[in-house]
């Protein structure tokens, strides 16, 4: 299975002047079909850090999704940074011209004015179709003004209600195939009385003893229904997480701990 990671890019995101809404929304749209994020980051409105980032991106084969940035604004550089990253030249893409130049036309006509495609505004709104040299555009459903895929590194707006249905429709197109039928699941339990410094060698152990299981630990200190505790767990494909899950609780029992609580994802 490829890993899928989310880059999220935006001064505004980093100053809390926005509220990041495209993580919990693209881990909830790949949990709908079975899939799962790896890695997400979060970078700053700067060229040479957002190229950096991308050269990492188109080397590691992994798929992902690049959110904000691609307008034509002097605070947007994704595009630039993914030309300078590729070593490419940025160039107006014919079909996105189309698409872009369809907008304007339907702008007009809201106004009753009559477009013109070499009117400063529209000049302006072609550079929003320059991407990298023999890049694939994505279709935005919301204005026309697309986004862009080079390999399987994938660039869209950084509005959620236009760049979330372009992810969307990626994973239901071009990655269809990877769906799958179940999702990862979890089964972990609420540990009272253990410390995890005690747990790793079972963890270890675990995790040794069952492939592709993964062991988790998320220690608290002041809930406020089971004070300090940790939720210890395994998640996986259902295939051998049953079992997984019954060693660990086999193992616990060793440790004399107090087991508060079960649960199921």
């Amino acid at each position: 299975m490829k890993r899928i990671g989310l880059i999220v890019i935006g001064d505004e995101i980093l100053s809390g002047k926005r509220q990041d809404k495209h993580l919990a929304k693209v881990i909830e749209l790949l949990s709908a079909r079975g899939l799962q994020l790896s890695w997400a980051r979060y970078l700053g409105d700067e060229r040479e850090q957002i190229a950096a980032a991308l050269r990492e991106a188109f080397a590691g084969g992994d798929i992902v999704f690049s959110c904000g940035g691609i307008g034509a604004t002097p605070d947007d550089h994704t595009r630039q940074a993914a030309a300078l990253a590729l070593g490419r030249e940025l160039v107006l893409h014919p079909e996105a011209r189309q698409r872009i130049w369809q907008r304007s036309v339907e702008m007009a006509a809201e106004k009753g004015e009559t477009p013109d495609p070499e009117h400063p505004d529209t000049l302006r709104r072609f550079r929003m179709g320059e991407f990298p040299q023999g890049c694939e555009i994505i279709e935005n459903p919301f204005n026309r003004i697309p986004g862009f895929s080079v390999g399987e590194v994938h660039f869209v707006p950084g509005f959620p209600v236009m760049a979330h249905p372009m992810i969307e429709a990626l994973l239901d197109g071009r990655y269809a195939a990877l769906h799958q039928a179940v999702a990862t699941r979890e089964l972990s339990l609420i540990v009272q009385g253990a410390m995890e410094a005690a747990l790793t060698p079972l963890m270890e152990s675990i995790e040794a003893g069952f492939p592709g299981i993964k062991v988790f630990s998320l220690p608290s200190v002041d809930h406020p229904q089971w004070g300090r505790h940790i939720e210890l767990g395994v998640k996986g494909e259902a295939g051998s997480l049953e079992a997984a899950y019954a060693a660990l609780k086999q193992g616990l029992a060793q440790f004399g701990a107090t087991v508060s609580a079960e649960m199921v994802r």
